[in-house]
């Protein structure tokens, strides 16, 4: 079984479409686990819609205050029952054959503790994603929504002290601990622009704007995770 977490933090229309492409899925042996980081918009009607609609496979939990990604998401991997999880945030729809086609790679490629596919996040696709151990040390390149063995997890889960760039951190993590990726060479779901919980700006604003606040945190959580794993520039 697949257990799918959803965070979320307002964003009910997308969390409706996130939830309608779940529905659609050709692959459907899964539980779905929303977990409410103290939304401020309405939510029931979305919860309510969808628990008529997948019953006892759909669940939700409520976070007392406003936590964050990575306490979210860790709280929805600690109810999952599943063999498999996927982080999918609510600001995510899925191809039809998405679930199908990942969990098709990771039972047949056993060395494999996650796998992850292409996607497009706007009008921006993310293709060439070959896992190659290298380039995860150089730069991010792995959405968090891949579908991971649970044995492969780490205990610590996400690291919650960690503000930006969580599923490169996460990656490291495994890759330390000797467990690989695999990458599905289609797009598989794609990413609505403007979400609160998934970000990305084109490459050549980092070099033409350095000013900006944005670039001046991303580069700022760059360092975090570089000196946290001890991937020093040569």
């Amino acid at each position: 079984m697949i257990s799918i977490i959803i965070p979320v933090w307002n964003q009910s229309k997308q969390l409706n479409k996130c939830l309608a492409s779940i529905k659609e899925q050709t692959y459907d042996n899964y539980e779905i686990i929303i977990v409410n980081d103290r939304s401020t918009q309405r939510l029931s009607w979305v919860v309510e819609k969808y628990k008529k609609i997948f019953g006892i496979k759909l669940e939700i939990l409520n976070n007392q205050k406003n936590h964050g990604p990575q306490y979210t998401r860790n709280k929805g991997f600690k109810k999952a029952k599943g063999e498999f999880v996927i982080f999918c945030d609510a600001d995510i729809e899925m191809k039809a054959d998405m679930l199908e086609k990942l969990h098709s790679k990771i039972i047949i490629s056993k060395d494999l503790a996650y796998v992850y596919s292409s996607h497009k996040f706007g009008y921006k696709k993310f293709e060439n994603l070959e896992f190659r151990e290298e380039r995860l040390k150089k730069m991010p390149f792995i959405h968090t929504s891949s579908l991971i063995r649970r044995e492969y997890f780490p205990v610590t889960g996400f690291d919650e002290s960690i503000e930006r760039l969580q599923d490169w951190d996460l990656w490291l993590t495994m890759l330390e601990q000797g467990h690989r990726g695999g990458w599905v060479d289609e797009v598989l779901f794609k990413v609505e622009a403007g979400g609160t919980m998934s970000t990305w700006m084109p490459s050549f604003f980092y070099k033409i704007f350095p000013f900006l606040p944005k670039v001046i945190k991303y580069k700022k959580a760059v360092k975090i995770i570089k000196d946290k794993h001890e991937l020093f520039d040569n």
